[in-house]
């Protein structure tokens, strides 16, 4: 008989309904683990937000049960909360990751001045004990090397955590996906299978990262002047890919963008990046080198408007400015939100003058993630008795559920959670359990937590139909008004003749109401705002339909 104390609970945080914050609690009695701690990028409905982090309170309020932090791989999408995280729960807890994913969660710590983690090196084939868990780890190839996934050894039944993952047959760095390793789990029982559905729509295979490296030789072999590729800071694979290709067209290659610089720095420095030092230089040192001698490696395959790539398209860049003839090489596909902004830089850039090629045009990119008939292939190999498809918006989570109903596991063994319900598992069965403390957390300039739906709300407000201001004086003693009242209208155009002479109709608005309440002798100053909004908020909508953000000031005199 399972009990409250020795049922295995599976709580993911983040990560679902969402590409992003992937973040998953495996509880049991007086222990638990947390698999990943990312961050999301905002979007159009979160005006002013840096990044968005899944809510870890519940973590945090059982610290005293936390054995470590394991992270599958070095994504910002599953290690960018962790110096939040750490902020909150100290440096004492364990961080596992393989070498290049502490290598790169080292150096995001550093930024964030936070002292003497404690980083702890797990290899893929190894074992280490949490606990009462144990967990293996399994090489797993995606975009970024090191990957892996998570074999969980518990008291009721075992997981596996698939982290990102694709099924590439001719991986760049010769690590292909650990096949044995999945096997040797599946003998071993694997009760509950956790696995990524980012691609789950999509037919078939997703194709080798190595075509990437074809379409980017004959690329730079048919460009006559300087090339530029954008692409992401952490996809080293990719950043190999161009490098290579580099090389063998007699170029240098040359980095710019922070993160860029430091990813490849840390990359190579830990031999992940393979490029001899003859072959790689400064952005500012490749002044001196002819156009058709030169690569750019740059950020900004997102259209992130401070990025470096945006800056060459604004002619705003420190060491690199587009000229007519240059190439400029889109190496990502623009992530759900960023497809307007990737659009305008690709368009400033041909305004320049450069040739841009992107996926659109040539298969210069290839997705990290597994296809439809990979994920077919994992369930088969690992044979779960049950399922929770992960990593994914929820038409992928659905779309999961019916490969997994497809290759014959029941419908009935088939989760699809919300973030913050648990799956509560036990020997013999598994069942939907409580909801715990989750959403979303937003860092706002220095501010982490501190911004909530209401500002949100404002900032939406004031992005689409402006603000109004009412500055009104009045009696403290008979509410009468001294003096006009000011009007100031930011973002906001009213129809119906003369800007002027649309501003006096709604002061005379403001005025009817102020001669009412001083007649009344009102002197309450919330009752005055009320009657100023509902009159102004009312001749505004006649006159544009629209419900602008209407502040009405009252000061006593």
């Amino acid at each position: 008989m399972t009990t409250q104390k020795n049922r295995l609970r599976v709580i993911p945080l983040g990560g679902l309904d969402e590409i992003g914050k992937n973040m998953t609690v495996v509880e049991y009695g007086n222990d638990m683990v947390v698999i990943d701690a990312g961050i999301m990028f905002p979007d159009d409905d979160t005006p002013g937000v840096d990044l968005i982090l899944p809510d870890y309170s519940y973590i945090v309020k059982r610290k005293d049960k936390l054995r470590g932090i394991i992270i599958t791989h070095g994504h910002e999408d599953h290690t960018g909360a962790l110096p939040y995280l750490l902020r909150d729960l100290g440096t004492t807890v364990p961080i596992l990751g393989t070498k290049l994913t502490l290598g790169l969660i080292k150096g995001k710590l550093e930024e964030h001045r936070i002292k003497k983690p404690k980083l702890r090196e797990i290899k893929p084939g190894g074992h280490v004990s949490l606990g009462v868990f144990g967990f293996d780890f399994i090489a797993m190839n995606h975009s970024i090397p090191d990957g892996v996934a998570v074999f969980v050894r518990t008291p009721v039944g075992n997981l596996l955590h698939t982290g990102d993952f694709k099924l590439d047959q001719t991986p760049i760095d010769g690590v292909p996906t650990d096949y044995a390793g999945l096997a040797k789990a599946a003998r071993a029982g694997i009760t509950l299978l956790m696995s990524d559905s980012t691609n789950a729509e999509s037919l078939g295979h997703t194709p080798s990262e190595a075509v990437v490296g074809v379409t980017l030789r004959r690329i730079f072999s048919e460009a006559d002047q300087r090339i530029i590729v954008a692409s992401f800071a952490s996809h080293i694979h990719r950043l190999q890919q161009v490098c290579d290709a580099a090389v063998a067209a007699g170029r240098k290659v040359a980095v710019t963008g922070r993160s860029m610089v430091n990813n490849t720095t840390i990359a190579r420095e830990l031999g992940y990046l393979h490029i001899d030092d003859d072959d790689i230089v400064d952005a500012y040192a490749m002044q001196g080198l002819a156009a058709e001698k030169v690569v750019v490696l740059s950020t900004g395959s997102q259209g992130e408007p401070l990025s470096a790539l945006a800056r060459m398209a604004n002619r705003d860049h420190k060491t690199v400015e587009i000229e007519a003839g240059d190439t400029v090489v889109l190496s990502a596909t623009p992530v759900p939100g960023n497809e307007k902004a990737v659009s305008r830089v690709i368009n400033r850039l041909f305004r320049a003058g450069a040739n841009v090629i992107h996926k659109g045009s040539a298969q210069v990119h290839v997705s990290g993630h597994a296809a439809a008939e990979e994920l077919k292939l994992m369930l088969n190999l690992t044979t779960p008795t049950y399922f929770m498809p992960i990593h994914g918006e929820t038409r992928h989570l659905h779309a999961h559920a019916k490969l997994a109903e497809a290759v014959g596991i029941p419908e009935s063994n088939i989760f699809i959670l919300e973030n913050g319900q648990s799956l509560e598992l036990s020997e013999t069965h598994a069942k939907r359990g409580d909801h715990v403390e989750s959403g979303v957390v937003y860092v706002d300039g220095i501010n982490v937590g501190d911004i909530g739906e209401v500002v949100l709300r404002d900032r939406q407000l004031l992005s689409s139909d402006g603000i109004a201001m009412i500055v009104v004086a009045v009696d403290a003693q008979t509410g009468k008004v001294a003096g006009d009242a000011e009007l100031v209208l930011r973002g906001l155009v009213l129809s119906g003749g003369e800007d002027e002479t649309v501003l006096a109709e709604a002061r005379q608005r403001v005025a009817k109401v102020l001669q009412r309440t001083s007649k009344e002798g009102v002197t309450d100053h919330g009752v005055i705002k009320k009657a100023l909004r509902d009159s102004l908020g009312q001749f505004i909508w006649e006159r544009s339909r629209r419900r602008p953000m209407i502040i009405p000031i009252v000061m006593e005199v």
